[in-house]
């Protein structure tokens, strides 16, 4: 079997075909593959990031990460590149759905595609992934403790960003949610409004929730990360992509 991947830095067309730069990685298997968006979190299109990307190329999948900041701060290092994001209150979400479409485009184009596209955020990347779930015609969803799509953020907090729990009735895929109990944001009372409204209109989903747990818990170089918790939330996706990219 051939076991390789490709990993490289390519530029895309986001928002109103702005070129952006985007790290890809893809598995050089035979086969056609499904696609995965990683949204990044809001310290930036970062290292931990893009070992996520090359992670799903490993596990069979065409992975594309686009730099949500390339506009801010062109050429910087990510965390001065997130600090200039910050400094603008986060990337406007309509900016966000073109750059998530121009990324879900770029898999689609792949000869290795076989058309689906999924997409997967971390913190204010939560967020952004569920909107992008309800903007973009997508297959499938997952939502890492994102923060803000039910609440609105406290005062002081840079992130300038409103909830969008009234956009879940246009959910276009299955969506997967893994929170942690112990965070604030979003608390486990956020994730059960949250709930309440797939309920209501009747969308295909899972949440889980892991105790123990606060935000950031699959972020290996953070104290927050929880082995046991990341772990099972990875199978979780591996479960979820299996079913609706596959």
């Amino acid at each position: 079997m051939y076991d390789v991947m490709l990993a490289e830095t390519v530029t895309i067309h986001g928002h109103e075909g702005d070129e952006i730069e985007a790290y890809a990685a893809r598995p050089m298997g035979p086969g056609s593959f499904g696609g995965v968006v990683v949204i990044h979190h809001m310290p930036g299109y970062d290292e931990a990031t893009k070992e996520i990307a090359r992670t799903f190329a490993v596990h069979g999948y065409n992975a594309v990460l686009p730099n949500l900041y390339h506009r801010d701060a062109p050429g910087a290092n990510p965390d001065d590149a997130a600090a200039a994001a910050r400094a603008k209150g986060g990337v406007p979400d309509e900016r966000l759905v073109g750059d998530v479409a121009g990324a879900a485009a770029y898999l689609r184009g792949l000869t290795s595609s076989n058309g689906k596209v999924g997409v997967i955020g971390y913190c204010s990347g939560g967020r952004q992934s569920v909107l992008a779930a309800c903007s973009l015609p997508l297959e499938a969803a997952v939502d890492c403790y994102g923060a803000f799509v039910v609440g609105t953020p406290p005062e002081g907090m840079p992130l300038k960003v409103g909830p969008i729990k009234h956009l879940i009735k246009d959910l276009t895929c299955p969506l997967l949610g893994l929170f942690g109990a112990d965070d604030q944001y979003p608390s486990p009372d956020q994730v059960a409004e949250l709930e309440d409204e797939l309920k209501a209109h009747g969308k295909t989903y899972e949440f889980h929730s892991y105790e123990g747990a606060g935000h950031a818990f699959f972020n290996v170089n953070r104290p927050a990360y929880r082995p046991e918790a990341a772990m099972d939330g990875w199978q979780r996706i591996w479960n979820w992509y299996g079913t609706y990219l596959s």
